[in-house]
């Protein structure tokens, strides 16, 4: 494997683990469970704005992993669409970099 494929498939895992902690963490220590979770992306503007923004950005992670997947016919890289929506940007993004730099 690569060093590139590597640093790929480390923030991967790193994007995993490191949000899930906190959003894990949150929902046990505060009431409400996901939807409490959910409530304090909103909690005010710089909250809301950051929200916005990783929306936008997982949707136009969506969109480039849905052309490019088609295009190279690798289906193996749509896994990084729910990686993108059940986790987040910084486990989709670096995932599909990963499965997409497969040797062919």
């Amino acid at each position: 494997m690569t060093p590139m494929r590597l640093t790929y498939a480390a923030l991967a895992i790193w994007g995993t683990v490191h949000p899930m902690y906190w959003f894990i963490s949150y929902m046990l220590n505060n009431p409400g469970g996901l939807s409490g979770l959910i409530n304090a992306w909103y909690v005010n503007d710089s909250t809301t704005g950051l929200t916005w923004d990783l929306t936008i950005a997982a949707i136009a992670l969506t969109v480039w992993v849905i052309a490019e997947t088609v295009k190279r016919r690798t289906w193996i890289g749509l896994l990084a669409i729910p990686a993108t929506f059940c986790i987040g940007v910084s486990c989709g993004l670096p995932l599909f970099l990963f499965l997409r730099s497969r040797p062919a």
